[in-house]
């Protein structure tokens, strides 16, 4: 069938991206679902740093791509061998493929698949298809499994997770990329107990998330730092109980609130002078959690002495250590019941022609999280 689609040309063009234009909005050949995959109609897709990444060419993948990783819509056609989800079905998308038979996934860490990650690598879907192409034959790689800047697309269905039909695509989107990642940063990875403190450096999507998580494990205080103080009120209104715009000074006022440094330090940034600094506004005994993704060429550089005689523990969360199928449904559920306020984090709706202006928003730091919206009904069967 034919779909638009907004395809990722080339990585590293210059912003403004209004103007240098990396995103093109194409009409493409989409195959059928092979074997254990499905064909889903997308709702809603959010645009994430994590697709900036790769625009901006730090986080390097194969071009041309069809870009987005966090969306949600219906199954509309399975392929053969797919017994998990049916026609009809909503769902939300796992950026990470889960093929249930490495050791990352057979110990319980399906974010760590090892077949997942090299499919990601590569461009193509877990059974190596690439099922979008241009008219002339040229295959269309795709992104993270999921390839949600466009009208349809095709998934592994190990990639899919059943949503309630009530809750909005614009909405359950999120569930696939910020809220698992900064909640399960909280909740899985850190384990953060009741009373202990929080930091939080970087307020996007993620960051805003991982406020919303030290709050549902009952972290206090919660402490939101940004360069910029026109995400502080979404913070507040999420939990942060105070708010610090980064700076020179800003480890030294964390650890006067907290008494000599936080309990966990989240670092929602993707930078290793901001990771450097996190690791520095933990006390003793203190945990830094890695969440976002900096440049492969970055480097850290940290007092070696503290991690042993002071018990400070470095540690990554990718996806936020989750198992998709169970924790998204439980954050769904805690959404429904008013403990997860996600709308919050939901800026504006956007469409496939407004996309790079989007991304100039986005890099601008002006939005927390902007939706590519297709079709707003929740109920609609294919």
């Amino acid at each position: 069938m034919k779909v638009s689609a907004a395809v990722l040309t080339t990585t590293g063009r210059p912003a403004p991206y209004r103007s240098s234009r990396p995103l093109v909005v194409e009409e493409l050949e989409l195959d059928p679902p092979g074997p254990g995959e499905a064909l889903v109609r997308i709702g809603a897709a959010g645009l994430c740093h994590s697709d900036l990444s790769v625009i901006n060419g730090v986080r390097p993948r194969p071009t041309p791509m069809v870009l987005g990783h966090e969306a949600a819509g219906v199954v509309e056609e399975v392929g053969p061998e797919v017994t998990t989800v049916r026609p009809g079905d909503h769902v939300v998308f796992s950026f990470v493929p889960v093929c249930g038979t490495c050791v990352s996934c057979q110990s319980g860490r399906p974010a760590l698949c090892e077949q997942g990650a090299a499919a990601n690598g590569a461009g193509t879907l877990l059974s190596g298809a690439r099922p979008f192409r241009r008219s002339n034959g040229q295959p269309i790689h795709h992104h993270l499994g999921v390839s949600g800047f466009a009208e349809r697309t095709v998934s592994s269905a190990a990639s899919l997770v059943l949503v309630p039909d009530d809750v909005p695509f614009e909405t359950a989107a999120l569930f696939g990329c910020a809220l698992v990642t900064g909640v399960g940063a909280v909740i899985n990875t850190a384990r953060a107990e009741p009373g202990s403190s929080a930091v939080v450096f970087g307020l996007g999507g993620v960051g805003l998330s991982v406020v919303m998580g030290a709050r549902l494990a009952g972290c206090h205080p919660i402490i939101a730092v940004d360069t910029a103080p026109t995400k502080f009120e979404v913070a507040k209104r999420l939990g942060a109980t105070e708010v610090i715009r980064a700076g020179d000074q800003a480890v030294e006022a964390i650890r006067d609130i907290t008494r000599g440094g936080a309990h966990y330090a989240f670092e929602a940034v993707g930078d290793a002078d901001v990771l450097a600094a996190a690791y520095a506004a933990t006390r003793r005994g203190g945990t830094t959690v890695s969440i976002g993704l900096p440049h492969p060429d970055q480097r850290l550089t940290l007092p070696a002495l503290g991690i042993v005689a002071e018990e400070r523990r470095l540690i990554g969360s990718y996806m936020g250590s989750a198992v998709p199928r169970r924790d998204v449904p439980r954050y769904l559920a805690l959404y429904q019941a008013g403990l997860l306020p996600v709308d919050e984090l939901h800026s504006r709706d956007v469409r496939l022609a407004e996309l790079n202006a989007a991304f100039d928003a986005l890099a601008s730091g002006d939005v927390v999280r902007q939706t590519l919206l297709f079709e707003r009904s929740t109920t609609i069967r294919p």
